[in-house]
């Protein structure tokens, strides 16, 4: 691969063939029924979700009884996370630094929350599955005429506080493009463990595929991405569709298929947990609790779509997958860019198209919150409109005409957040 460097983002790319590829209150259950899991996981089918005859919004009654369900649920979780973590200086010293992170950003907080729970074109919690937390949101443009390309979101949050609602400004933004986003929710820990993550994700992705068209989207135009933790769960739930596919002889059920996915995208993902699990636990996820989340120290490499990957057995696996480009900026110490670098080398020794892009002195959350917060011009998000849009000259046409972003956070408020995020 060719790097080159300048004062824009940093681009890597192959010229190669084509790519991409609960734990509920007993943890010993959970372990010993994912042992039986091979490398990623197994995906649910989605075929279990209901189809519907016409979009539907939940009642103002539905929706109260869901929040009190959900609020129920996540605060027994949070207590009994709160015994798998102690009193570790670490992670309390991130809590507090991360309520201290969002009190700044809170001016264009609660304007995306206004946004997401009083907007007529965001269509919360639909159904897609029926474990705890299968819902996702829709984000949907304005003008419903022809049938829009549509981003499948996977939200991160070290895999303990990942939310669907994580992705409502990329939704916001991306719709503002006549492009539609669902922001899969999916089980955390210690609801549930890796295994049950990418099965949740694989079985939201099998929803878009086959009912994206009752909202407006067009099936022939969807793409994968999934930013942090969610980039990581969202490459397991890809490749191991892709080995399912390249493995007819069998005979295990396929609700989707990566050939319904245009491109993957994986914003600032960590896809090697082996080279992982020393590093977040000197930031706080203490390697007892990050093993008990990917299922044990097996887990680490069968959770690993960089490891996965290299096994030549699956190499057929590679031909099923669509393009990836991996965003990472090189000032991220929460995931180490290197952590892109790696996958994509990888990858392209595999035979696959893959692209590396890096944002130079950008952080964790520069890319995905503060320079969205910011408005204007935004490199990660103008990439992502033009792969998109690309070959669409009419879309293409709008959006060089489009007004910038509006800016949603003080500036000084921006700066003072970025050198307080935990992240």
């Amino acid at each position: 691969m060719n790097l080159e460097l300048d004062t824009k983002p940093t681009l890597l790319s192959s010229s190669d063939k084509l790519f991409t590829h609960t734990l509920t209150d007993g943890a010993n259950t959970h372990h010993h029924h994912h042992q039986r899991r091979r490398r990623c996981s197994n995906s649910s089918s989605s075929s279990d979700a209901k189809p519907r005859d016409a979009p539907t919004r939940p009642n103002r009654t539905q929706s109260i009884s869901h929040a009190a369900a959900e609020t129920y649920l996540v605060t027994r979780l949070s207590f009994i996370l709160l015994r798998y973590l102690g009193v570790g200086y670490r992670w309390i010293t991130r809590l507090i630094a991360l309520g201290c992170y969002a009190l700044l950003l809170m001016p264009g907080f609660l304007q995306v929350a206004y946004y997401y729970f009083f907007s007529s074109q965001v269509r919360r919690s639909v159904v897609y599955g029926d474990q705890p937390r299968n819902r996702l949101d829709l984000f949907l443009p304005a003008n419903s005429g022809e049938p829009k390309p549509v981003v499948i979101f996977v939200t991160g949050g070290a895999w303990i506080i990942g939310y669907k609602a994580w992705g409502s400004l990329l939704g916001q933004q991306l719709a503002e493009r006549d492009i539609i986003v669902a922001c899969v929710d999916y089980r955390n820990f210690p609801q549930g463990t890796i295994g049950d993550m990418v099965e949740d994700v694989s079985q939201g992705i099998s929803f878009v595929c086959n009912h994206i068209a009752e909202y407006g989207g067009d099936p022939n135009r969807i793409y994968l991405m999934g930013q942090s933790a969610g980039a990581h769960i969202s490459a397991c739930a890809l490749l191991d569709q892709a080995i399912k596919e390249s493995e007819p002889e069998k005979g295990e059920s396929i609700t989707w298929s990566v050939s319904q996915l245009k491109a993957y995208f994986g914003l600032s993902g960590g896809y090697n947990l082996l080279n992982l699990v020393d590093h977040f636990n000197n930031r706080g996820l203490y390697r007892s609790i990050f093993l008990s989340i990917m299922e044990g120290e097996q887990g680490l490499q069968r959770f690993s779509p960089e490891v996965i990957i290299q096994d030549k057995s699956i190499r057929d696996a590679v031909s099923h997958l669509p393009p990836i480009t991996l965003f990472h900026g090189t000032s991220d110490y929460s995931i180490p860019s290197d952590a892109s670098k790696t996958f994509g080398d990888a990858l392209q020794r595999a035979g696959a198209q893959v692209k590396l892009v890096l944002f130079e002195g950008k952080t964790h959350t520069d890319l995905f919150l503060q320079d969205p917060l910011r408005g204007g011009k935004d490199e990660l998000f103008d990439h992502l409109v033009s792969v998109i849009h690309a070959g669409d000259k009419e879309a293409l046409d709008k959006d060089a005409v489009a007004p910038p972003r509006r800016r949603l956070v003080p500036e000084f408020l921006l700066k003072l957040a970025r050198k307080i995020s935990p992240f």
